[in-house]
């Protein structure tokens, strides 16, 4: 019996030669049948063509604009085939024999609507990344993930529901995207799979953590840590998240609790460590939202 076609889609920016040791990778693993999807994202600088001149086997697509994380995964998920769509960072590698337990965990189970396997750091391949992520606090709009940091001692070597799945690594049924909707491009970066997962969930559907199958992750790659850019796109992205899923009373407060608490607090913590480049961002992700408080296309999901 043949198993069911798993689509995976990656996207570059830059860097081709990270998403080639990806590829790499993906060519050892032991499950019979997959289409790898590349997205590259307007790369500005490298020159993505060593990708498909290396391996031809993958479906390579170059956009025309840096479409963002949402943007370019759902430009792969529209010409995917397969009964499952694998979302797959470019800056990981994958175990050999990781997506067979990502497979038998859906099939025969039309309550899940979206898995993530076991993350490690790439760097120091026994400390966890990821193994399932506590709710999101309606007010700071911050959570944390289960065993982050830890060294894997097999203490979270048990399948476990999750309130959200990894945005390095997430698997969704192909007909939970056509329920659902795809990821929100609003966004561009950071906080886009944790709308998605909060919008599976409130569809009715289960998010799990899959702990035998494992990727490791370089993380950060592409935006840098700790740069200008990220502050910019990671608090937009959380002032974004609490516009479109936090609702009623909490919202209120959460509105408040940002306006007199949050803003002021980071404002003077940027300020006071003379990081000016970080200030100026993060001033910016503030008023792009303010700037948009009334615009429709916030809440709209694009469809299949």
């Amino acid at each position: 019996m043949q198993q069911p076609l798993v689509s995976i889609i990656t996207v570059n920016f830059d860097h081709p030669e990270v998403t080639c040791l990806l590829l790499a990778s993906l060519r050892k693993i032991s499950y019979p049948n997959i289409e790898i999807i590349v997205v590259d994202n307007a790369s500005p600088n490298d020159d993505p063509a060593i990708i498909h001149q290396t391996y031809p086997e993958v479906v390579f697509i170059q956009s025309k604009d840096n479409l963002g994380f949402a943007g370019g995964n759902n430009l792969g998920i529209r010409l995917a085939k397969g009964k499952y769509v694998l979302l797959l960072n470019n800056d990981t590698e994958v175990a050999s024999d990781f997506l067979e337990p990502l497979v038998s965990k859906f099939e025969g189970n039309l309550a899940i609507g979206a898995i993530s396997p076991k993350i490690k750091f790439f760097d120091e391949p026994e400390i966890l990344q990821f193994t399932g992520q506590a709710p999101i606090n309606p007010y700071t709009i911050r959570s944390y993930g289960y065993g982050f940091g830890q060294k894997d001692t097999g203490q979270f070597d048990k399948d476990s529901l999750t309130n959200f799945v990894h945005g390095a690594a997430m698997m969704i049924p192909m007909e939970v995207i056509r329920n659902v909707g795809m990821m929100a491009e609003g966004y561009f970066l950071y906080y886009e799979e944790l709308d998605w997962g909060a919008r599976i969930r409130r569809s009715g559907y289960e998010l799990w953590y899959v702990h035998n199958s494992t990727i490791w992750h370089k993380e950060s790659v592409s935006t840098g840590r700790l740069s200008p850019f990220k502050t910019y796109y990671m608090n937009r992205a959380r002032l974004l998240y609490l516009r479109r899923n936090v609702r009623g009373f909490k919202f209120v407060i959460a509105v408040l609790f940002q306006i007199f608490v949050a803003i002021p607090k980071n404002a003077l913590v940027f300020l006071l460590q003379r990081r000016t480049g970080h200030l100026k961002a993060y001033m910016r992700a503030v008023f792009w939202n303010v700037k948009n408080m009334f615009n429709s296309e916030i809440h709209q999901n694009p469809a299949m």
